[in-house]
């Protein structure tokens, strides 16, 4: 098991929606993410930078990488775009966190 974790940021004002959104996930989505070998998934928000900061687990046979392809992905991030810095594509600015510490 691989534990990633990166960064992405809201615009100014879209916490609410970003929240409310993301406790309406598409359960189709969801399996989606599963199906992939993501698995304790977590988004945490601070809220003076508005940037996310995301945690999750990858499997060892995770198909992760192919995400970006797939069309139910894209059409996440296009519903998502209007609140989140993105790509051109509508993908959220991702930005890789490097792990300095671990205790378990």
């Amino acid at each position: 098991m691989k534990t990633v974790a990166f960064k992405m940021k809201l615009k100014p004002g879209t916490e609410a929606e970003y929240k409310k959104r993301h406790d309406e996930i598409w359960p189709e989505l969801k399996s989606l993410l599963k199906e992939s070998g993501i698995s304790n998934y977590h988004i945490f928000l601070e809220e003076e930078s508005l940037s996310l900061f995301a945690v999750q687990q990858l499997n060892s046979n995770s198909t992760e990488a192919t995400l970006p392809q797939h069309p139910l992905m894209k059409k996440w991030w296009t519903y998502m775009a209007d609140l989140m810095e993105t790509n051109e594509d509508h993908s959220p600015v991702v930005i890789p966190l490097k792990e300095v510490f671990y205790m378990e």
